[in-house]
């Protein structure tokens, strides 16, 4: 090998050292992110499975929440036709 081929091989050496340095820290850098949108992919996960659970509740919860409405409702028909009826007779 001449001074030629000599230069050429440490140039082209350098530069694949230097290529596989940048590829091992992009790749380590890449399973960092790749962590980070695990963790946050199974956040999110579990706040879709806790509003699926409060959804269920109230879907459970709805019926006697009616039921209670309706005789609210008519308790108070019923206390306001008592009190109607006795400021009429007061009069």
């Amino acid at each position: 090998m001449n001074g030629a081929e000599r230069i050429l091989v440490v140039i082209l050496s350098s530069a694949l050292a230097v290529f596989l340095l940048l590829s091992i820290v992009a790749v380590i850098l890449v399973i960092k992110i790749l962590n980070h949108v695990k963790k946050a992919a199974e956040k999110a996960e579990h706040i879709a499975d806790q509003a699926g659970a409060v959804t269920e509740f109230f879907q459970k919860a709805a019926g006697p929440v009616a039921i209670g409405r309706f005789l609210a409702n008519i308790a108070e028909a019923a206390f306001q036709k008592r009190s109607k009826s006795k400021s009429s007779k007061e009069e």
